[in-house]
This record gives C-alpha cells, sequence and structure tokens, in this order.
C-alpha cells in the first residue's frame, strides 16, 4: 500500500469518527484514535511520538469515559427521570432522520416525552428535558475537541 491509501483510510477513520460525536452507536473518539494508530503503525511515518500516542489515549478513554457520565449529571442537575434519559437517547436516533436540526431538538422532544410519561407536568418535564439535552450537547462538544484534537494529531503525523 501507498501513503496515499494509507492517508485516505486514516482520513476516512477520523470522519467516521467525527460523525460518532453526534451519532449516539457511533464510538467517535476511539475510531479517530485508531486513524491515530494507523499511522504510527503501518505508515513510515516517525510521528506520532509516544507521548502524543499517550496523551491522546488518555484523552480519548477520558472522553469516552465521561460520554457516558456527562449527560446523566446534567440530567440528574436538572431533576430529569430515567424515561427522560432513555427519551434523549430515542430522540438522538430519530433527530438524525431530520439533519441538522433534528440532532438538537431530537434529544430535547425526546426527553421531554420520556418526562411526560414519567408523570411529570408539562414544566418539570420541560426542566429535565433541558438538562438532558444540555448534558447531550456538552457531550457532542468534548468529543468533537478530542476528535478535532486526532485529527490535528495525524495531520502533522502524515503530512
Amino acid at each position: 500500500m501507498t501513503d496515499a491509501v494509507y492517508m485516505c483510510v486514516g482520513w476516512l477513520l477520523i470522519a467516521i469518527g467525527i460523525c460518532g460525536c453526534v451519532i449516539p452507536l457511533i464510538p467517535g473518539p476511539p475510531i479517530a484514535f485508531i486513524a491515530l494508530l494507523f499511522a504510527k503503525v503501518i505508515g513510515d511515518h516517525v510521528l506520532p511520538s509516544r507521548a502524543t500516542l499517550f496523551l491522546t489515549s488518555v484523552i480519548t478513554i477520558t472522553v469516552t469515559v465521561l460520554d457516558y457520565v456527562v449527560p446523566a449529571i446534567g440530567a440528574k442537575r436538572f431533576n430529569c427521570s430515567r424515561l427522560g434519559t432513555i427519551g434523549c437517547v430515542i430522540g438522538t436516533v430519530v433527530g438524525l432522520f431530520f439533519l441538522p436540526f433534528g440532532v438538537i431538538v431530537g434529544p430535547f422532544f425526546g426527553a421531554l416525552i420520556g418526562e411526560s410519561v414519567s408523570g411529570k407536568n408539562l414544566g418539570q418535564a420541560s426542566v429535565g428535558a433541558i438538562g438532558a439535552l444540555v448534558g447531550f450537547l456538552f457531550g457532542v462538544i468534548i468529543k468533537l475537541a478530542c476528535c478535532g484534537y486526532i485529527a490535528y494529531c495525524f495531520y502533522n503525523a502524515v503530512i
């Protein structure tokens, strides 16, 4: 394989990783990190260094763990029920069919419906839905930042 093929595969992995930052079923940062490993192991590149790989792996693991914790913290801070959190996830998946706004509106309405089903009135359900949405959006932002850093490291490694 040539370097051009390695670069294409790496950039494809990073693109999938970035998509995974928004799509809940795809682990974005770990897939993007595989591109960095790909550049180190398969390519003829000196970069990324071991220190960069170590730092990026710690960041990737931390962001992946936070991805499961942050939405729950956001939901709890706003008194969102378990059904509201589940509704947020379902709304996110349904919202993917209505890009670009569905990714934002879907989690909110999913959480709102989940909160309503759990027996909360519209005011309480709205507060819980906002909490679930804030947690979801914060998770997306930290995953995008992680994938952006990985893309930067990959670019430096192959260029």
